[in-house]
């Protein structure tokens, strides 16, 4: 299958090379980025930038049974591994960690995830979906969280904390935001001007296919010294699918979860010193070995009951995995 990336109705194609140095990114011309939640890049350079539609897909999408998927983590594992993050914040080692876990299942009736994109797009439209064909990795996202977008020096990050099947959040979703926005302008705040760092939109409620969403707007102009590289150095893994503080909820996860991959990293573009990045939830990926994977997760606080976590994890799945069937 040809190569060629598409986000927000912007498609591009020929393949010129892949990277896996982030500093690839200083080179002009359009990229298609994909950052793990282990920090590890995959930047593919692309000739040909267009606006147009996700484009057709030539072979019908066979069903996946919904048993066939098997998480990482089964029910009662990940109410231990939620007991276990509260034990930490009643130490005091940190305040918020992001649990996940992924679904997997093997993908060998289909040729490509283009008609899941397809039935995403339809289905879940998101407001950063996206649709990546490589020779070594492919991923269709529906990912509903900008991660950073930069125009003209001004850097724009939106975390979400908070979900709920309803327009009606608990406390808690209220203080995990608060905490996620601390830590981002923090982040941020290590690459941009000297009191620049602002948040315009707090707290908003977000309305999406199935679900509601509490987001803020975290917004700072770079420090002239530094670009999107040192950016994207400074800020990943997202805060907002890590925790607070960031290296001790980094430490939990790394002694609970294998690896993510790029659900929970990044996906987007950066072409010329512009960039739009979401952070990579609600995303299916799979790479040669024709392995279809998909993230779920949920914010732990101390006021976290661990079953309605559990629970958070399967609304937030539901949806999608749905529309692989």
């Amino acid at each position: 299958m040809e190569s060629f990336f598409w986000m927000g109705g912007r498609l591009a194609t020929g393949l010129e090379r892949i990277s896996h140095d982030l500093s690839a990114l200083r080179e002009p011309g359009f990229w298609a980025v994909v950052g793990n939640f282990e920090k590890q890049w995959t930047l593919a350079k692309f000739t040909y930038v267009k606006d147009a539609p996700l484009p057709e897909n030539l072979s019908k999408w066979s069903g996946i049974p919904r048993e066939r998927w098997q998480s990482s983590l089964s029910k009662d594992e990940y109410i231990l591994y939620v007991e276990k993050i509260r034990e930490h914040i009643s130490r005091g080692d940190v305040y918020q960690v992001n649990a996940c876990r992924i679904l997997t299942t093997d993908n060998k009736e289909n040729e490509s995830l283009l008609g899941l994109a397809h039935r995403i797009q339809q289905g879940n439209p998101a407001p950063f979906a996206s649709y990546l064909s490589l020779p070594e990795l492919e991923l269709a996202s529906a990912s509903p969280e900008r991660f950073i977008q930069l125009h003209q020096g001004i850097i724009l990050s939106s975390p979400i904390k908070g979900t709920s099947a309803t327009d009606q959040f608990l406390e808690k979703d209220r203080a995990e935001n608060l905490m996620i926005v601390d830590l981002i302008r923090n982040d941020l705040g290590r690459v941009a001007k000297v009191g620049s760092v602002s948040t315009p939109r707090l707290l908003a409620t977000e309305a999406h296919p199935g679900l509601f969403h509490l987001v803020s707007d975290v917004r700072a102009e770079l420090d002239q010294e530094v670009d999107l590289v040192d950016a994207l150095q400074a800020m990943m893994p997202p805060g907002s699918v890590s925790g607070a503080p960031k290296s001790s909820a980094l430490k939990i996860i790394g002694e609970n979860e294998g690896e993510r991959g790029p659900y929970c990293g990044a996906i987007g573009w950066v072409e010329n010193g512009r960039a739009e990045l979401a952070v990579g939830i609600r995303t299916f990926w799979q790479s040669e070995d024709r392995k279809l994977h998909f993230g779920t997760g949920a914010g732990i606080t101390w006021g976290s009951d661990a079953t309605a976590e559990w629970e958070e994890t399967e609304l937030k799945a539901r949806r999608l995995i749905g529309l692989t069937q």
